[in-house]
């Protein structure tokens, strides 16, 4: 992940990862809702990064502009939904967070009382194009067997060319 340019594909595993907010209460108990009156929720993670960021004044020391999970909260929904501190969050509600300023990932995260996030965790194997088990690829068995009249047969393309980065 060292080095990649925000809206580039990734090659890497997305671990999917549901997060059910809890709701935030004060000292005495009382539900704290938001100045529109909704119910605020809790996810118990802190982020840093964005578009608008410079990585090389990070901290932590990331190598992008990514958004990053800096803090995880012992016992809170971001630990019990198995996220971890470095994580880099890649898309959350079907939003894309490879290109997001840092307060458009705060906005987002704070909408729904359910986070649907994928993430990239450092240390994820990357994806290997899977050997073929015997025999020619089947675009050279198509052109081998398909006689005199050609015929179109695609080239063979890796799965990387397929993906979007998220």
């Amino acid at each position: 992940m060292a080095g990649h340019t925000a809206g580039d594909p990734l090659e890497c595993y997305g671990i999917p990862i549901v997060l059910q907010k809890e709701p935030d209460h004060d000292e005495n108990g009382q539900q704290v809702l938001e100045e529109d009156g909704k119910p605020r929720f809790r996810c118990g993670f802190r982020i840093g990064g964005g578009i608008d960021q410079d990585p090389a004044k990070s901290p932590q020391g990331y190598p992008d502009k990514g958004v990053y999970i800096t803090f995880v909260y012992e016992g809170g929904p971001a630990f019990l939904a198995g996220l971890q501190v470095h994580d880099k969050i890649l898309q959350v509600n079907g939003h894309d967070f490879t290109v997001v300023t840092h307060k458009k990932a705060v906005e987002y995260i704070k909408r729904k009382p359910v986070l649907n996030m994928l993430i990239y965790r450092k240390g994820m194997p990357s994806l290997q194009p899977k050997p073929m088990d015997a025999g020619p690829p089947f675009h050279q068995f198509q052109q081998q067997y398909s006689g005199n009249q050609p015929q179109y047969s695609p080239a063979p393309q890796s799965p990387a060319q397929f993906q979007r980065g998220y």
